[in-house]
């Protein structure tokens, strides 16, 4: 496309795709290059930093519903997207517009310096804090890319900090030992900004810890500053810095929601402390019970029951495990799983796969897929009963095909692929019967 001719949404989104050629590319010098050139947006914002290993996203729109149901004009920036590039970029949980968002993207792009090409998530990032700038939000919730210190979103100076908890995942670029993955992790911890976070493991610990005495930043724990606990109704009492909440319901299933809700509510804690807001329980209960977050334990069909779920790394399939076994009732449970190859998979497997009486290994339609034949051999010490249909509806009828009433299907291994069901599910009124 020559400079004459004027970007229009599809082309511009097949050029920053169209990135994604240049791969990963770890540090904050061409983002901050990248936002000085626009004007330094992320400097007027009142942000919240959120990353870790899993429940990023989801605590990072709790957090959103929260505020915005205070009353707050909010923004959000999480990744992936599922269906639509749009679903990065919220304010008080309303998706952007795809001609609000090109608006952003081509006043960006015509400040490039043409010697340096940014990354796509460079480039996305600088276009979420333009466009809440630009939009004057209150508060901007941005969910960590991968690891955090030389993150994109890491150019950022946080009102609070939260990182949800430490696994290995990404190992290649952050590091093979716990202890490696929490000091890139630790590295969104800005001089005397707090830290909220539910890690228990010592060695994990020990570098947070270290961290904010490093930088003079107040650290919050789940189970000694703040804490959940659950009733036999649902609900569960939130105890915190210095409030009581009890009989708070959450939308979201799986006990590993509640500790999300936990966080975020901690979060809102020490923004009080600074005097930006007052909490209200009426608030606290409604943004809690009408947030929605697909491909969380989201149930997308019953008769039989149907969930999807991205659990894509062993930390996840364990919470999904936990689910499973407590948070539904069935006779059968039916796996059609579509993995990464870059992926600790027999990590994963070990967890899930032996609840299941069936598996279908299927390909989703990205490069980093893993072929499911190789699926089939590493699930063979874990489930004895499993196909390999590499089309993925076909996967998702045979799915269909050998579930019976009572049973559960249940739809997992990558966030990418649970994007690519839902845009091949997302017109069959078959599935969508709730």
């Amino acid at each position: 496309m020559t400079p004459s001719q004027p970007w229009d949404y599809d082309t511009s989104i097949e050029y920053l795709f169209g990135l994604q050629k240049h791969g990963i590319k770890l540090g904050l010098n061409s983002t901050e290059r990248l936002l000085d050139r626009a004007g330094n947006p992320h400097h007027s914002l009142r942000c919240i930093h959120v990353g870790g290993t899993n429940g990023k996203g989801s605590t990072a729109a709790m957090i959103c519903s929260l505020l915005s149901k205070h009353g707050f004009r909010v923004g959000l920036y999480t990744s992936p997207h599922l269906v639509r590039f749009t679903e990065r970029f919220r304010i008080n949980e309303q998706e952007v517009t795809s001609e609000r968002i090109l608006r952003v993207f081509r006043e960006i792009h015509a400040r490039l310096d043409p010697h340096e090409c940014p990354t796509y998530f460079e480039m996305v990032t600088a276009m979420a804090l333009v466009y809440f700038a630009q939009e004057k939000v209150d508060f901007a919730v941005i969910e960590v890319g991968m690891g955090g210190r030389l993150d994109a979103t890491n150019v950022i100076n946080p009102l609070v900090s939260i990182i949800t908890n430490v696994s290995r995942d990404h190992q290649e670029y952050l590091g093979s030992t716990l202890p490696a993955i929490a000091r890139e992790k630790a590295g969104i911890i800005k001089k005397k900004v707090p830290l909220v976070s539910a890690v228990q493991k010592f060695n994990v610990l020990s570098v947070f810890k270290t961290a904010c005495w490093k930088m003079q930043a107040p650290l919050y724990l789940m189970g000694s500053d703040f804490n959940v606990r659950r009733s036999p109704n649902g609900t569960f009492r939130y105890r915190g810095i210095r409030n009581d909440w009890p009989s708070l319901r959450l939308s979201l299933l799986g006990e590993h929601q509640v500790r999300n809700a936990a966080l975020a509510l901690c979060a809102l804690e020490l923004l009080e402390a600074e005097g930006l807001l007052h909490p209200q329980k009426d608030a606290l209960s409604r943004g809690l019970e009408e947030l929605k977050w697909p491909a969380r334990l989201e149930i997308i069909g019953k008769n039989p029951l149907t969930i999807l779920d991205g659990a894509h790394n062993p930390e996840g399939a364990e919470s999904l495990r936990q689910a499973l076994t407590t948070s539904f009732k069935y006779e059968k449970l039916h796996l059609v799983m579509g993995v990464m190859e870059d992926k600790d998979i027999r990590g994963m497997f070990k967890r899930i796969l032996p609840l299941a009486d069936t598996a279908i290994f299927t390909q989703p339609d990205t490069g980093r897929a893993c072929d499911p034949q190789q699926l089939k051999k590493l699930a063979k010490p874990y489930i004895r009963k499993h196909y390999v249909i590499s089309d993925v509806g076909a996967a998702l009828e045979q799915a269909r095909h050998l579930a019976r009433h009572n049973d559960l299907i249940c739809i997992t291994g990558s966030l990418y692929f649970a994007g690519e069901v839902k845009k091949i599910l997302g017109d069959k009124s078959i599935w969508n019967t709730i």
